[in-house]
């Protein structure tokens, strides 16, 4: 392909970087040693633990306001409450469609595999009250009151706690009420931008040490639990990631139908956030790049903010194909012959109780747990038999619920005309996007650094004022 946008100059391609300057490859060296150290030495390895904690943390710390920001300017540019409510009615659209179809599909390939059978467990063998440790004596939350949680009861206390979907809330109003001020609240919306803008540098920062953060997340995970779960549950292991890896075919179809994205050219372009999602165990680790990224690529910063925060919490599409194969799992290793009416009674619930499983500790297991008592299929207790591999699971949930949510941005932003096709092209190709005046602009996508990232943020204040449908 020329690098020549179609309807402007020609594109300077991406100067190449020395490859151990990498985000990827340093990432990937730091979870190949936390693999060793975690193997050879458990005890040290347990004892790393602090320092993939300490690098999530930090993550956390600037997700609630770069939300808010990226939101407010946002939204406060489209200025249309109508454009707002159909991103996130379209957005919920799809997150029941794609979660309903990943719970359907994780059902068949249990049933296909039989991961579980030949287990012939006992379930008074099962030590119940080791799931109380894992899951901290929380509950996940009923329909009523997951909604009455989105509703935050004070500003401070929204962002004090990290509740994404109550910053969200508020600053969707926020955002429209500045829009309604006009250019009365210019100055306000201005000063957001250079907070957004601080933002990014601060994230440019942490991220230089990310490869600490993944050896030390890695060198926990493989200490604390080893590798011998991989022989006792190899099946349930080798179900969930071969599932996982038809499930990319899955995403790579809709997003190339429903928004004319090649897949496998997105994931070459961020494969150093995918790698560190994986090293850490944690999508959230990625969360501030991941929007920046998808901004770069010509999704709308409305869109953007919108989509992938309240992805998180409704857009589990990895949970949810391990949600169904572990539940037949559990019926398959206690013996219990569940008819396809129970099967799709077991998957119409996990849609429900999947809805409140962000920020619950062990949600999985209290999913499968209320799941487990409402069809009376196979004993609650006998969830129990997952904690062994539920931390092997990892790396498949939390790639394909960010891959899922990714997806989901390309998607709603194509179907309500926010997506700007040259930009996310150049932008997968390797190329510097051009800017609004047709010059061509800084492209953060090959950079690493916060000076990259200060240099792409008025590219994408641009786009997100000039959409291109």
């Amino acid at each position: 392909m020329a690098h020549e946008a179609a309807d402007g100059p020609p594109l300077s391609p991406r100067p190449r970087k020395r490859f151990y300057r990498s985000l990827f490859f340093q990432v990937i060296v730091a979870v190949i040693a936390g693999v060793l150290i975690g193997h050879l030495w458990p005890a040290i390895g347990e004892a790393l633990r602090p320092l993939g904690d300490g690098f999530i943390r930090l993550i956390k710390m600037a997700i609630a306001p770069l939300i808010f920001c990226v939101i407010v300017t946002g939204i406060a540019k489209v200025g249309d409450l109508r454009s707002v409510g159909r991103i996130g009615v379209k957005a919920l659209v799809y997150f029941q469609v794609v979660t309903a179809f990943a719970l359907v599909y994780g059902m068949v390939v249990a049933n296909v595999v039989r991961p579980g059978a030949g287990f012939a467990v006992d379930p008074a063998q099962l030590d119940a009250s080791a799931i109380d440790e894992v899951t901290q004596g929380e509950e996940l939350p009923g329909a009523a009151q997951f909604l009455m949680d989105v509703i935050p009861e004070s500003l401070v206390s929204a962002f004090a706690e990290n509740a994404l979907l109550q910053v969200l809330f508020f600053s969707v109003f926020f955002a429209l009420a500045l829009a309604s001020m006009g250019e009365r609240g210019r100055p306000v919306l201005d000063l957001i931008e250079r907070v957004n803008e601080a933002i990014f540098v601060i994230i440019g920062w942490i991220m230089r040490i990310a490869p600490v953060g993944a050896f030390g997340a890695m060198a926990f995970v493989v200490g604390a639990y080893g590798l011998e779960s991989l022989s006792s549950f190899g099946m349930l292991v080798l179900a969930c990631y071969g599932a996982a890896v038809l499930f990319l075919f899955v995403l790579a179809l809709i997003a190339k139908v429903f928004a004319g994205v090649n897949l496998w050219k997105f994931l070459r372009y961020t494969k150093d956030e995918f790698a560190l999602a994986i090293g850490a165990a944690s999508s959230e680790a990625v969360m501030p790049r991941i929007m920046q990224k998808l901004t770069a690529a010509g999704c709308s910063k409305a869109t953007t903010g919108l989509v992938i925060p309240t992805g998180y919490s409704f857009n589990l599409d990895g949970a949810a194909i391990y949600l169904s194969i572990a539940g037949i799992f559990l019926a398959q290793a206690f013996g219990v012959d569940m008819t396809m009416t129970d099967q799709l009674m077991m998957v119409l619930i996990l849609l429900l109780t999947s809805k409140g499983m962000a920020g619950v500790p062990g949600s999985a297991f209290l999913a499968l747990s209320a799941t487990a008592t409402a069809l009376g299929a196979f004993p609650a207790a006998g969830v129990a038999l997952l904690l062994g591999a539920d931390r092997l699971m990892d790396t498949m949930r939390v790639s394909i619920n960010l891959l899922g949510n990714c997806v989901a941005t390309f998607v709603v932003a194509r179907w309500e005309g926010q997506l700007d096709m040259d930009r996310m092209r150049a932008a997968l190709d390797g190329r510097a996007a051009p800017d609004p005046a047709g010059a061509a602009a800084p492209d953060p996508a090959g950079q690493d650094g916060p000076e990259a990232m200060q240099a792409a943020l008025p590219e994408q204040r641009a786009s997100a004022e000039d959409p291109k449908p």
